[in-house]
């Protein structure tokens, strides 16, 4: 099929979160001296707040929790797993964590190599359920509005992926039609099944080599896959 719009996926799909915040634990666990809270391992405390942070982001995603509700949760989870007290736990943490995270610039292996051949062929869109203002801090920081004709932030929407609300909003503000876009990304329930049933083509990016549900068809596991196929 050939498309003339091409929407992606900011966080977990071009840019690096998971490597990102790994970066900006690391100088925090030294900043907070957390090692006398208790927290022996900084890995461990990665390994905690990853856990935590993606399952509060599945749920963020289907709108079972607001984001003030992920944003007071997922550091209290994450020590409170590790043994520390709710009132050990610095009290700006949550914001000096998410500043700081928001100004790195990590990528996905060959962002900007894919991102620029594409560009040269498709019309190219953000579809983003992260934090306003963090999101434009990491696409300005990143270099990357350089490739997007749109950007769509959930909260600006008031709606969330998977509900076809958003994706909506997106294709009317990209002057798009189903038939003619696809949505990458690498959430299965947020991006693929959300493009999917609103009737979207959907390319999943799996760069862990997750089992793929059966229900998803198209997938890539490194970024620059998309030059063979689109």
């Amino acid at each position: 099929m050939k498309y003339n719009h091409i929407f992606f996926d900011l966080d977990h799909t071009i840019w690096d979160f998971d490597k990102n915040a790994a970066e900006t634990l690391h100088e925090l666990y030294l900043t907070y001296s957390l090692q006398e809270l208790g927290l022996s391992s900084v890995h461990s405390f990665v390994e905690h707040y990853t856990y935590h942070n993606h399952a509060l982001w599945a749920s963020y995603h289907l709108g079972q929790i607001t984001k003030e509700e992920l944003r007071q949760s997922r550091f209290k989870n994450t020590f409170e797993a590790m043994g520390v007290c709710a009132d050990q736990i610095p009290t700006d943490f949550e914001d000096v964590y998410l500043h700081t995270c928001s100004t790195k610039t990590n990528l996905f292996p060959q962002a900007h190599e894919t991102l620029s051949y594409l560009f040269s062929k498709y019309k190219l869109h953000l579809i983003t359920n992260g934090f306003r203002e963090q999101a434009l801090m990491k696409i300005n920081l990143s270099n990357l509005g350089q490739y997007f004709e749109t950007v769509v932030i959930s909260e600006n929407v008031g709606a969330n992926k998977p509900h076809r609300d958003i994706f909506e909003y997106a294709l009317n503000g990209a002057g798009a039609l189903k038939e003619e876009s696809v949505m990458i990304g690498d959430s299965i329930e947020a991006d693929i099944r959300g493009a999917m049933d609103f009737g979207m083509d959907a390319i999943f990016f799996n760069p862990t080599l997750q089992q793929k549900p059966s229900d998803v068809t198209k997938e890539i596991h490194n970024l620059d896959d998309l030059l063979l196929i689109l």
